[in-house]
């Protein structure tokens, strides 16, 4: 019998817990069903991918082989514009419809930034990071699995940029036991609202905007990972309120549980290097945000992403990877009715990884 090549795919610990650097995948070629099986089976929530070499098309391609993949078209019927010419590509750059700069003072940077005196925000600076800790489309009926992240033009070195990450899992186990016990007890609710997360952001940009007069998606606030089978915070900056508390009790308990995940400990900080770089990810268990730096109103930081609405696996390398894709798991729908509708704002032309 011919000999079978073994796998050359590796994957190098960027964190203790749940980021690696994988290495070895062709992505010239299509992967084998051994590979991809790989890429699905190991213990990591975040993996990057380095100098690629994917173009839209490949990166497209590759982010099917998952699962079911989310478009722009919420976006595109509120009045969007496709830059990028493809639904399945979602704008995450800090560029304008002709492909320029986005001026600081301009409605889409304003739309990217973070005010850090509110007590939702991790920071470990007061000149470091300038996006919410969020895990992408928990606003819809419909969650986000696995995102796909990919450059396509990168800032000059050293101005910035970064992908960071919270490993809400290990958050998790973290608690102390009595707050661990009064959430299992409780089995709370949290509403999710994308309006809620843009005005925490900036607020002044989105002036007489309420979001609760605007549709919120309901998911537990504590569940079990389906991939790993381990308990998971399901929190990020989408998330508006708990219900049968008050506002008061609400907002104190989000912003207990949203710090702890956020704590250094948790996090790890991702540069990107080359263009077709990509970063794979599990929104079910990992939030991300955008790290800022100089790079802002001067630099193109041209970002592309897929998202898939979930997968039935967890990505390899990684226990939890995902692409933004539709989470096909049973907690896809959190505790909202199965429907094609998604949010699609003129406040979040576009969203910002």
């Amino acid at each position: 019998m011919p000999h079978k090549e073994e796998s050359q795919i590796t994957a190098v610990p960027l964190h203790d817990t749940f980021a690696a650097e994988v290495r070895g995948v062709d992505f010239s070629k299509e992967l084998s069903d051994e590979d991809f099986q790989q890429l699905k089976q190991d213990q990591y929530g975040v993996v990057v991918f380095r100098n690629t070499r994917l173009t839209d098309e490949g990166h497209i391609a590759f982010s099917r082989r998952f699962g079911e993949l989310d478009d722009i078209s919420p976006y595109t019927k509120a009045g969007k514009k496709n830059r990028l010419g493809y639904d399945e590509l979602f704008d995450v750059s800090n560029l304008l419809d002709d492909g320029s700069v986005a001026p600081l003072d301009s409605h889409r940077a304003a739309m990217n930034k973070v005010r850090h005196p509110t007590p939702f925000y991790y920071t470990r600076s007061p000149l470091q990071g300038n996006s919410l800790f969020h895990v992408d489309s928990s606003f819809n009926p419909r969650r986000a699995g696995y995102s796909l992240l990919r450059a396509h033009e990168l800032p000059p070195s050293g101005h910035g940029g970064n992908t960071e990450y919270a490993d809400a899992r290990t958050a998790y186990d973290d608690l102390p036991e009595d707050l661990k016990q009064e959430l299992l007890a409780n089995d709370y609710v949290v509403c999710h609202s994308l309006y809620h997360s843009r005005k925490l952001a900036s607020p002044d940009s989105l002036p007489g905007v309420n979001p609760e007069d605007h549709f919120m998606s309901r998911h537990k606030l504590i569940q079990r990972h389906e991939p790993s089978g381990r308990m998971n915070l399901y929190i990020a900056s989408h998330a508006h309120h708990i219900e049968g508390l008050s506002a008061e009790k609400s907002k104190e308990l989000i912003s207990t549980l949203y710090q702890h995940a956020c704590q250094s400990k948790y996090v790890v900080s991702i540069e990107w290097k080359n263009n077709t770089d990509l970063l794979l990810w599990d929104n079910t268990c990992v939030m991300h945000r955008a790290a800022g730096g100089s790079f802002e109103g001067k630099f193109k930081r041209d970002m592309r992403r897929t998202v898939w609405i979930f997968s039935r696996f967890c990505v390899a390398v990684s226990a939890n990877q995902r692409q933004t894709v539709h989470d096909s798991s049973s907690q896809a729908w959190g505790l909202n009715e199965p429907t094609t509708e998604r949010m699609g704002t003129a406040a979040d032309i576009r969203l910002r990884s």
